[in-house]
Formats: C-alpha cells, sequence, structure tokens
C-alpha cells in the first residue's frame, strides 16, 4: 500500500483542473488513505463509481454532530466548539430528521414552479447586461453579472426583499470564507437568521406566495426552523450559482472556440451547462462523510468512525466514467457528475441553478463578443479557501 496522502491538496497550477498533486493519487486506484488536519487517519474517495457508493450509503454518516476529522486545516472552524448548528440546516442532519425537511422543501421546489420562473430569470440576465453595456469596460464581471443574478433570483423565490440585500450578502460571505474564525462565522449566521427571523414574522402578518410564505403557512416548521431552513436556501441558492458564473465565464473567456459553439447555437445551452459543471466543480473540497459501519470498498474496510473526502474534481475527470475526461468538450453528450451530489442530499435547487446557468451564459457572450480579459489569467485572483471554489474578482472588457 502506498503512503497515506499528507492532507488533502486544494492549490491549483491550472485553475480549471484539480490540484496536480491529486492527478498520480487518482491513477493509483479510487480509494487512498488520509491524513486528516486533526492527525487522525481516513480516506479519500477519487473513483466514480465509490463517490455515488458512499453518497448514497446510508453508512455514511452526513450529521453535523458525527466526529468528523476536517480534510485541510481551515474546515476545523465548522467544528469548534463554539460552532452550533443553527435549527433548519437539514444538509447537516441524517435521516430522519432530514426527510422531514426534505419532503416540506420538495413541494417547494418544483418542476413546475422552476420553469414558471425561466422568464423572470431572462429578464434579470438582460437587465445585468444593460446595465454593464450602460456603464461600459473596464468591469468586474463577478461584481457586475455573477453575484447579482442569483441573489436577485433566489431572493425572488424565497420572498426575501432584494433591497435588504446589505443586511445579509456580507454575512453570507463570512459564513463560507474558511479563513475566517469559528467565531466570526457563528455571528454571520447569527445576523442572517436574526434577519430571517424578522421576515418569517412579517409572512405570519402578510401571506405570500413564495417558498418562504408557503413554508410559514404549511405550519410544519417552528419559526426558529424557518428561519433557518430560509437562511440556509438564500446563502446557498447565492453563493453556488454565483461561484458556477463567475468560474465558468472565465473558462470560457479561455476557450474562444468553445465559447464560440455556445455564442452561435442556443440549443447547445443544455448540454453545455452539464459539461462545465462537471469539468470545474465547485464543490472542491468534499462531500465529506462519517461511516457508521465498517464498509469494505475496493479491497480495502472503512472502519466505522473514519472519515471520508470524496474529491470531487478528480471524481469528474475519472476516465472509466467520462471519455477523454481532462477535455472540455460543450457539446459532449450525457450527464452522470456528481455536482449536485447524489442520494438523500442531492441538491434541492439544481434545477434553478441549471435554468440560471443556461440563460445566463449564452446572453453574456451574445451581447458582448468581443468579452475578453484586461489582466493576464494567473493574475485572476482564485477562491481556494472557501467551501466552493471559484474566482474572486474577474476584471474584463470588450
Amino acid at each position: 500500500m502506498t503512503e497515506p496522502l499528507p492532507g488533502l491538496p486544494t492549490d491549483r497550477p491550472n485553475p480549471f483542473d484539480p490540484p496536480a498533486e491529486l492527478r498520480p493519487v487518482r491513477d493509483q486506484g479510487p480509494l487512498h488513505r488520509m491524513t486528516y488536519a486533526d492527525g487522525r487517519p481516513g480516506w479519500l474517495v477519487t473513483g466514480y463509481a465509490e463517490a455515488r457508493t458512499v453518497l448514497d450509503d446510508p453508512r455514511f454518516s452526513n450529521s453535523f454532530h458525527s466526529d468528523f476529522s476536517p480534510p485541510i486545516a481551515e474546515l476545523a472552524v465548522v467544528k469548534a466548539p463554539e460552532t452550533v448548528l443553527p435549527p433548519g440546516f437539514f444538509l447537516a442532519l441524517d435521516d430522519p430528521e432530514h426527510a422531514r425537511f426534505r419532503k416540506l422543501l420538495t413541494g417547494q421546489f418544483t418542476t413546475r414552479r422552476m420553469q414558471a420562473l425561466e422568464p423572470r430569470i431572462i429578464e434579470i440576465v438582460e437587465a445585468r447586461l444593460d446595465e454593464m453595456a450602460h456603464t461600459g469596460p473596464p468591469v468586474d464581471l463577478v461584481a457586475a453579472f455573477a453575484r447579482p443574478i442569483p441573489s436577485m433570483v433566489i431572493c425572488e423565490l424565497l420572498g426575501v426583499p432584494y433591497g435588504d440585500r446589505d443586511r445579509f450578502l456580507e454575512n453570507a460571505d463570512t459564513m463560507v470564507d474558511l479563513e475566517r474564525t469559528a467565531g466570526e462565522r457563528a455571528a454571520a449566521v447569527g445576523h442572517v437568521m436574526g434577519y430571517l427571523a424578522e421576515l418569517v414574522e412579517r409572512k405570519h402578518a402578510e401571506p405570500a406566495d413564495d417558498v418562504l410564505g408557503g413554508l410559514v403557512a404549511g405550519g410544519e416548521l417552528t419559526d426558529a426552523e424557518l428561519a433557518g431552513v430560509g437562511t440556509f436556501l438564500l446563502v446557498a441558492g447565492h453563493d453556488t450559482t454565483a461561484s458556477m458564473l463567475g468560474l465558468g465565464s472565465f473558462l470560457l473567456l479561455q476557450n474562444p472556440a468553445q465559447a464560440a459553439l455556445l455564442r452561435e447555437d442556443p440549443r447547445l445551452a443544455d448540454r453545455a451547462v452539464e459539461e462545465l459543471l462537471r469539468y470545474l466543480t465547485i464543490a472542491h473540497i468534499g462531500p465529506i462523510r462519517v461511516a457508521t459501519d465498517d464498509v469494505p470498498m475496493s479491497g480495502h474496510t472503512i472502519r466505522a468512525g473514519e472519515t471520508v473526502t470524496i474529491s470531487l474534481p478528480v471524481v469528474h475527470r475519472d476516465p472509466d466514467r467520462f471519455a477523454d475526461p481532462d477535455r472540455l468538450d460543450l457539446t459532449r453528450r450525457g450527464g452522470g457528475h456528481l455536482a449536485f451530489g447524489h442520494g438523500i442530499h442531492q441538491c434541492l435547487g439544481q434545477q434553478l441553478a441549471r435554468v440560471e446557468l443556461r440563460v445566463a451564459y449564452p446572453a453574456l457572450l451574445r451581447r458582448f463578443p468581443g468579452l475578453r480579459l484586461t489582466v493576464p489569467p494567473e493574475q485572476v485572483p482564485l477562491r481556494t479557501r472557501a467551501t466552493l471554489y471559484g474566482v474572486n474578482r474577474l476584471p474584463v472588457t470588450w
């Protein structure tokens, strides 16, 4: 057996590829010993089939209360003593607690509702592009395009006034910044939940036809749970899509032939979005699970209590699942990526994210066919010390 990997690498010489240290690890097999940041031994999954198994097997816990080891030192803040799981953060729960929230929310995130929202998403995207054209170059594409679009969309879906965005966006950024202390992150969660608690009170007094209003009217969650659910959905619905829009735009600017295909053929949008989700994989630290029982896998035994980290960027380059996986191909047929997870914790908002990406990328490329960076690509600041990978800024002109 090879030596354990000394922690999870996150630095990327190529901003669009997995960390270089993980390529030879992947070539050695789908499951590897890894020494975690707290010194305890655990496992790293780099194989697609094994990743699906871990995500789908109830013997791997996703509970916040599990004794997981952090794959990087910065993630230790999540398990710091002052960090308390707020009520309603259902992603960090196992069944049956998780299922109680999931059942209620599934009825709010229906395909029909997402389809009905598409015309409004088109309006939001076009308004941002109009503003960019009016302001003129140069602009930071993250601030002007990638962040405002999903923020406005998730606010409208949940029933959060966009005019209140200054009350939660800065704190939302702090919540996912792994370079902030546990106290700072906890305070940010408290601020956003405090705002959502006020909003829940308003929804009681003034019922509304939005996700949060629907949950309030349902009467099955406490106000504290409603504030927690709202906080989680607001942050997740904003940060994930914003990261994909920023990083995906960077990638398209570096691949003009692929960008031209998407610009010239709107019918390619669905395939292009799935390929970008696979190729970029913004969830770069995990998913993380803890074995609750001994689990045989790929010639090894994962012992009860051991932490397992899935490297999705590497899993999405598994040649046993994806042909020529290191090649970006916006015409690639089929999906199968795990960008939205798998199993009981699969992302509730995935159809919403797909609609936003499907609308936004082609619209940007069509409106500004001469879009280009104003700095060398190596000077684009990467977001490596956050729960989601991406770019902090993307200075462009046209």
